[in-house]
């Protein structure tokens, strides 16, 4: 079950405001740390019924007890149960808590949520140079939406210094993994850049390897 709010769009096309599209909260599977450990199918079953029906006594049971163990998928589900509301009252405190758990652990789409909290100032104050971060520990991995996130950051100079260059090479790794947005927004920002410096960005772009 894929979840996620739509993206969002904000500024005008000209240098210092150029248009982006954010990415939202990364998809995610309810039940994911249960069916990536092997468990039997009426497990799995009954965490997203659990889940979907406003049952928080059985949602938090299947879950909660492997996210104090340190599991890593654990943590990162309950971070989606709570950022979303599913069978618990949504927190995002809660879902920036589990959320930094996992993303301490290296675990990308975590990093990738714990940014986007930070970048939307839920749960916690705005914070952009921690969103900065988060983005791209998860974007060193190869996580698109991050990538296309970090770009925005660089586009606007929100936790970093502005840098059109950097934020094309982001959006264009991004845009080769499919990501529509990311697209969109390397043809915005081209349209403000010489020809010299989207030529240093597509080298920037085919030398980068994930990390």
């Amino acid at each position: 079950m894929q979840i996620g709010p739509a993206p969002r769009t904000f500024g005008s096309v000209r240098r210092g405001q150029i248009m982006t599209i954010r990415k939202s909260i990364v998809a995610g599977t309810i039940a994911a740390s249960l069916f990536l450990q092997g468990a039997q199918a009426q497990d799995e079953t009954e965490v997203s019924t659990a889940c979907d029906h406003g049952d928080s006594v059985t949602c938090l049971r299947l879950f909660k007890p492997k996210a104090d163990l340190g599991n890593v998928y654990a943590q990162y589900d309950l971070s989606i149960v709570y950022m979303k509301g599913r069978g618990v009252p949504q927190d995002y405190a809660q879902a920036l808590y589990f959320s930094r758990l996992a993303a301490d652990q290296g675990f990308a789409p975590a990093q990738y949520n714990l940014g986007w909290l930070f970048d939307r100032g839920l749960g916690t104050l705005q914070d952009f140079k921690e969103a900065a971060k988060y983005y791209r520990l998860s974007a060193d991995q190869g996580n698109a939406d991050a990538q296309n996130n970090l770009g925005t950051l660089f586009a606007h100079g929100q936790g970093v210094p502005e840098d059109y260059v950097e934020a094309y090479m982001w959006f264009n790794l991004a845009a080769a993994s499919g990501t529509v947005a990311a697209a969109s927004n390397r043809d915005n920002i081209a349209a403000s850049m010489t020809p010299g410096q989207i030529a240093e960005a597509q080298k920037l772009s085919r030398e980068w390897k994930p990390k």
